[in-house]
């Protein structure tokens, strides 16, 4: 008996309009597939629609025709501002949706604090979000998500706001993450390289409106050598790409 599992989202020929249906499409007739336990990333230019994407993946928005087959059920994202509640500590972001979903305190603070561990946050855990820096911030983030133990985690641009070497390990984090797990994860993002380094499949996105231009797999060896000559040749390539289509 196969043990394959289904994919985690499939999109086909996916039709969205704006909220006023008289202006033009934001997303005309997209059609991908995210295999589950992939690390999928979806880039493109401006105007292509990401975040309307976004929304109709999370079923926050009706697409006006296509399908969109969910096989997830605890979606969890990671977001570019952080979206952090000021007024609570680390532990408590952590651990808030946990608490809306009922959980008892003893045990969301358990979760909280393990998931802290895991992003190396463990001795801040009573500091407020004001108080810690840009990385420290969405390393709490990652862990409010890895708390509600997700089955499809969203990450849109999770490293725009970081410089270079927390970047770089915040990488190295979520890839650990990742392979311990077997997480499915859709990731937005606008730098190539780390689409070249980190996923299995690029979905890319042209503008106006947004559609899908062509999908690669990405099949560099991992661990990925990101000064090697193959993967230098896989970033120009997609940089070639993207340049044709922006």
């Amino acid at each position: 008996m196969s043990t394959t599992k289904p994919p985690a989202l499939v999109l086909s020929r996916v039709n969205a309009r704006f909220a006023d249906e008289k202006q033009a499409f934001a997303l005309k007739d997209i059609s991908f597939v995210v295999p589950a336990g992939a690390f999928v990333s979806i880039i493109g230019p401006s105007g292509a629609g990401k975040s309307t994407l976004m929304r109709v993946i999370l079923d926050l928005m009706q697409p006006e025709s296509g399908t969109v087959v969910r096989n997830f059920s605890r979606p969890a994202m990671v977001f570019q501002n952080y979206a952090l509640f000021p007024w609570l500590t680390a532990l408590e972001n952590v651990a808030f949706g946990l608490r809306m979903g009922g959980m008892k305190r003893s045990e969301r603070e358990r979760i909280a604090r393990e998931k802290l561990k895991e992003v190396g946050l463990e001795h801040l855990e009573s500091h407020f979000p004001a108080a810690l820096s840009g990385g420290q911030r969405q390393r709490v983030g990652l862990a409010r998500s890895l708390a509600i133990s997700p089955d499809l985690l969203i990450m849109d641009e999770p490293f725009s706001n970081l410089d270079t070497i927390t970047a770089e390990a915040l990488k190295a984090d979520l890839l650990r993450i990742w392979e311990t797990y077997g997480l499915t994860i859709l990731m937005v993002n606008h730098l190539i390289p780390d689409a070249i380094e980190l996923s299995d499949h690029i979905v890319i996105l042209g503008a106006h409106p947004g559609h899908v231009e062509k999908t690669l797999a990405v099949t560099l060896p991992r661990p990925r050598d990101i000064r090697s000559e193959p993967f230098f040749e896989q970033v120009d390539r997609l940089t070639e790409t993207i340049r044709k289509i922006s």
